[in-house]
C-alpha cells in the first residue's frame, strides 16, 4: 500500500577552498557494525514546531526544518535566507518508508566548527565532489541516489558562488523516480525521461536517469529533458 511521503528537508553545505570547492557530509551511525552508515547531508523531517499559520506553501517548513537539522545535527547555524532551494525528491510508492524532502543550498567562509552528536550522527567530513564520486566508485563512500545525483550535480561548479548563482538562475527538479530495471541492473528514470511515463528505459529520446549497474553509477540529464518539465 502506498503510503503519503513525509515532510522533509535537507542542506547542501558548500565552502570554497585552496584546492577547490567542498560539500559537508555527515556519515550516520549504521545498525549494522558490518555495513558502514551512509553519507548524507544534513537534515531530517519536517515537524510540527517547524509549521507556522502564516505559512502558504510547503518549503516555509522546510527551510525551518533544515536550519533546525543543520544546528542539530552539525552545530552549524545558518541564517533562513542562506538557503536557496536546490531540487526536490519524492520516494518512489514502493517504499516502506516514504519521504518529500526539499534540497536547499547553502554556502559558508572559512572553517566553521562543525560537531556532531556522536550518537545518530557518527562523524562528518568537508570533501570535493570529484573525490567524493571517485570513492563511491571504489566502494569506500556509501551515497543514496539522492546524494549521488547531488554531489554529480554540484560537481560541475568550480565556486560556491557559482553554484548558488546557477541554483537561482534554474527551474527547481522534481525528483519521483521510477525504478526499471534492465539486463544490466537498476535503472531510476526520473521526470523528463522519455520512458519515465510508460517505465521503459528503451524509449526513444531525451535522458533523465540515474543508472546502477554493477560497473558504476552513471547520472544523465540531457537539456531536453529538462525543458520539458
Amino acid at each position: 500500500m502506498s503510503r503519503e511521503p513525509h515532510p522533509s528537508a535537507t542542506v547542501i553545505v558548500l565552502r570554497d577552498t585552496a584546492d577547490g570547492t567542498e560539500v559537508l557530509l555527515l556519515q550516520r551511525t549504521s545498525r549494522k557494525p558490518e555495513r558502514p552508515g551512509p553519507w548524507v547531508f544534513p537534515g531530517g523531517k519536517v515537524d510540527e514546531g517547524d509549521r507556522r499559520a502564516e505559512d502558504s506553501d510547503a518549503i516555509a517548513p522546510a527551510r525551518r526544518a533544515a536550519l533546525r537539522e543543520l544546528v542539530e545535527e552539525a552545530s552549524l547555524p545558518l541564517a533562513p535566507d542562506s538557503l536557496q532551494v536546490f531540487s526536490r525528491w519524492i520516494t518512489p510508492a514502493i517504499s516502506p518508508k516514504r519521504f518529500d524532502t526539499w534540497f536547499f543550498l547553502a554556502d559558508v567562509e572559512g572553517d566553521p566548527e562543525i560537531r556532531v552528536d556522536g550518537s545518530e550522527i557518527a562523524r562528518h567530513r568537508w570533501i570535493r565532489p570529484a573525490e567524493a564520486l571517485a570513492e563511491r566508485a571504489r566502494g569506500e563512500l556509501n551515497l543514496a541516489p539522492p546524494t549521488f545525483v547531488t554531489v554529480t550535480c554540484i560537481e560541475a561548479f568550480a565556486t560556491a558562488a557559482a553554484a548558488r548563482t546557477a541554483t537561482e538562475r534554474a527551474p527547481v527538479i522534481h525528483f519521483r523516480p521510477q525504478i526499471c530495471g534492465t539486463d544490466k541492473g537498476p535503472c531510476m528514470l526520473y521526470p523528463g525521461d522519455a520512458g519515465f511515463e510508460a517505465r521503459d528505459p528503451a524509449a526513444s529520446g531525451p535522458h533523465h536517469r540515474l543508472s546502477t549497474f554493477a560497473d558504476g553509477w552513471h547520472y544523465e540529464r540531457d537539456d531536453e529533458a529538462i525543458a520539458s518539465l
